[in-house]
């Protein structure tokens, strides 16, 4: 398996890892930890008893940049299995594109959600922080699509020139 083979693989992989890091950060309601309880995006529990959580501005942007965030990683997945699979289909630098908007949603979501939560006493859980580790994997499979498509071009671009030694 060649290099470019190897980043596209690599990419494939921490693309998964970034969509299921982002749908599991996404519909799960650890995103604070507190005495009474625990909430998330959606909901919010106390005591064993899970209600919804009234619409906030901060709320409601972090879980629009969540949810497309998740399309967006999803359709760049299917994209980069599309690639691998059929090896004339040159769709590189979209679906790194599709890696990187991934990505810059993630950032705008957790930002947005840790700063608003920051000066609270209360605890940031596991489904926030699946949610910043979804965030690297999504951006460095981004490169691993730029970069093999970068050698897809390169070679194309010298294939032409006779190379004398």
């Amino acid at each position: 398996m060649g290099v470019k083979r190897s980043l596209q693989s690599g990419g494939i992989l921490l693309g998964f890892l970034a969509n299921i890091l982002t749908i599991l950060s996404m519909a799960t309601n650890y995103w604070i930890r507190y005495s009474r309880g625990h909430s998330g995006l959606w909901q919010e529990c106390s005591g064993g008893n899970c209600s919804n959580i009234s619409c906030h501005t901060m709320l409601a942007v972090t879980g629009a940049c969540m949810v497309l965030a998740a399309g967006c990683s999803i359709v760049g997945l299917v994209m980069g299995l599309r690639i691998l699979c059929q090896e004339g289909d040159s769709r590189g630098r979209t679906t790194s594109a599709m890696f990187f908007l991934c990505g810059l949603l993630l950032l705008i979501a957790m930002t947005g959600y840790t700063v608003k939560n920051a000066w609270k006493n209360d605890v940031f859980s596991w489904s926030c922080f699946s949610g910043w580790l979804a965030l690297p994997f999504s951006v460095l499979a981004g490169f691993c699509f730029l970069l093999a498509d970068m050698i897809i071009q390169s070679t194309d671009a010298i294939s032409g020139f006779p190379v004398c030694l």
